[in-house]
């Protein structure tokens, strides 16, 4: 493709206005403080995208704490994998296993609470930086946990903590404490044209 000086001055002059916005914009934002991040939607790629952040903080030397809500303790390449990390990266997989697969309430009510505990008790060691409440938002869909409870710990957690809330269905009440909300929106999937779940992709 060959451009012309005439194009290539227009471009040049175009890219400079919008250097220039972009500068004055970033140059105003000045605060910084821990984040509360959610990642909710009926899109596959939510703890995904959560623990390629955790990814980015171990980067920066930061320690990690990871909580999994619901998921139970099969492999997954993404423990195997983060493992490398030794003790920098701190994981608590509380669940176990979906609701559909354990179909006793009670049962996940209490493992919901562990987990919650153990989430508390993260949020309130200095040394973590980045916090993944992996599947949360399930735990609270099923009222397993009191909403308002979980939502005060979040929102009154101390103000240099990252964290990190997943699944789908985020209760509104979370979605308004949070200082950034994804939503995950299905265009398309392989496990509606009968492909399983596999490994490297989905676990």
């Amino acid at each position: 493709m060959t451009i012309d000086a005439e194009e290539a001055a227009r471009h040049k002059a175009k890219m400079e206005k919008r250097k220039a916005v972009q500068d004055a914009e970033v140059a105003g934002k000045t605060i910084e403080k821990g984040l509360l991040i959610v990642n909710t939607g009926p899109g596959k790629g939510k703890s995904t995208a959560a623990f390629g952040l955790i990814l980015r903080a171990l980067g920066h030397d930061w320690r990690v704490g990871v909580v999994q809500f619901i998921k139970g303790a099969w492999a997954t390449g993404e423990r195997k994998a983060l493992d490398a990390f030794g003790d920098r990266i701190v994981w608590h997989t509380m669940g176990e296993g979906f609701t559909w697969e354990t179909q006793d309430k009670a049962r996940d009510i209490a493992a919901a609470a562990r987990a919650f505990a153990k989430a508390k008790e993260l949020m309130e060691d200095p040394e973590i930086r980045l916090l993944v409440l992996d599947e949360l938002n399930i735990a609270l869909r099923y009222d397993y946990l009191p909403l308002a409870e979980v939502v005060e710990a979040l929102a009154n957690r101390r103000p240099d903590l990252h964290v990190v809330v997943t699944g789908r269905n985020a209760k509104p009440e979370l979605i308004g404490v949070a200082d950034l909300v994804t939503e995950m929106t299905l265009v398309k999937h392989h496990f509606a044209a009968g492909v399983k779940a596999q490994a490297g992709i989905e676990f």
